[in-house]
């Protein structure tokens, strides 16, 4: 039995205070308890703490600060909330998490987001949504051009810090953060705690609680696998042998590089196989084509980059297969987190040479 499954939750959705409205809600999504990093964040968000939560994707650390912020800003509408994630999918898919949790409530987000029409997004923001979720690079951009004010911000919610630290943007983040309220509730989520993470902290966050959820919560379910590639076979050809198993339902594939990428899914396509790609250098409004096909089941591969895939939540993924190897131990367990998720299980197999 996994960890997650033994781990028994202090708190119910029913016992937190918060309004009935956010409550419906959360019942229409079916949930009645809360997972091991909302059971534990929730109660000191609610009291307006700062917090540090430890914990990988896949543990439902978005419903644990998306549900206190909601609370707070529909109790005083002067509030407003920023979310900076590592990609544009991180902050779509928290932007629809936002939506459901908030239906009815009357409460407004803004994506703002590099790739998407700079134009539109600057209009929404003259609405003066409540929640702005986006990326460091287009947020400072943003504010660079006098749209994007951050004193009125009274919440900051750093999300995957550890990722975005590690593709280069603590110089964005540190910009930031300088431009936010003294006052300000501050939260951050990240899988591993670095010392460069810790002198953010150490800067950006005042007596903050940490809350700790293991990694292992989201690989327990995960059955770890290599493949050997023999010398004298091409490796698309064993990956063609696995692909047409009939377990084989719903695959996601990681590759090195952007362009590999985009040439794997083409040879599969080719090859009769309902595959689609992911990776930065695909527009915006493909990517989440593509993504939204994988997920409504229209085709059933989908072939990523480690950065585009960063923190996807998608439901029913049987096998995670690392085509390329990932470039470091971090990147590995992320990539395998992508399945056996909600205690379903799943197979992570690696290609080796």
């Amino acid at each position: 039995m996994s960890e997650s499954e033994e781990y028994v939750s202090e708190h119910r959705f029913a016992d937190f205070d918060i309004s009935a409205e956010l409550k419906k809600n959360i019942e229409q999504k079916n949930y009645t308890t809360p997972t091991p990093i909302q059971d534990q964040s929730i109660p000191h968000l609610l009291e307006g703490r700062d917090v540090i939560g430890i914990a990988s994707t896949g543990t439902g650390k978005t419903g644990a600060f998306i549900v206190p912020l909601i609370d707070k800003i529909f109790k005083d509408k002067s509030q407003r909330v920023l979310i900076v994630t590592p990609t544009r999918e991180l902050a779509s898919q928290i932007d629809a998490e936002f939506r459901e949790f908030s239906r009815g409530m009357r409460l407004f987000s803004v994506q703002v987001i590099g790739g998407a029409n700079i134009g539109r997004q600057i209009s929404n923001l003259q609405r003066q949504p409540q929640f702005v979720i986006g990326t460091p690079g287009r947020i400072n951009d943003l504010i660079k051009r006098g749209k994007l004010r951050l004193p009125g911000f009274q919440n900051i919610v750093l999300d995957e810090v550890d990722r975005m630290v590690d593709m280069g943007f603590i110089e964005d983040i540190q910009k930031i953060m300088s431009y936010l309220p003294q006052k300000r509730q501050s939260l951050f989520f990240s899988a591993t705690i670095s010392p460069r993470i810790n002198s953010l902290i150490q800067t950006f966050l005042t007596n903050p609680i940490t809350v700790s959820v293991k990694a292992s919560q989201t690989s327990d379910n995960v059955e770890q696998d290599i493949v050997k590639v023999p010398r004298d076979q091409q490796k698309i050809e064993v990956l063609h042998e696995l692909l047409i198993q009939e377990e084989f339902e719903k695959v996601l594939i990681f590759g090195k590089t952007k362009r590999g990428v985009e040439e794997l899914s083409r040879e599969l396509a080719v090859r009769g196989f309902k595959s689609t790609s992911i990776h930065g250098d695909k527009p915006q409004n493909k990517r989440e084509r593509a993504l939204r096909s994988f997920k409504q089941d229209e085709l059933n591969i989908l072939v990523a980059t480690d950065v585009a895939a960063r923190g996807l939540d998608i439901d029913g993924v049987t096998h995670v297969i690392n085509y390329d190897l990932p470039e470091s131990f971090d990147d590995y367990i992320h990539r395998i987190g992508r399945t056996g998720r909600a205690n379903n299980r799943g197979v992570a197999l690696t290609f080796v040479k």
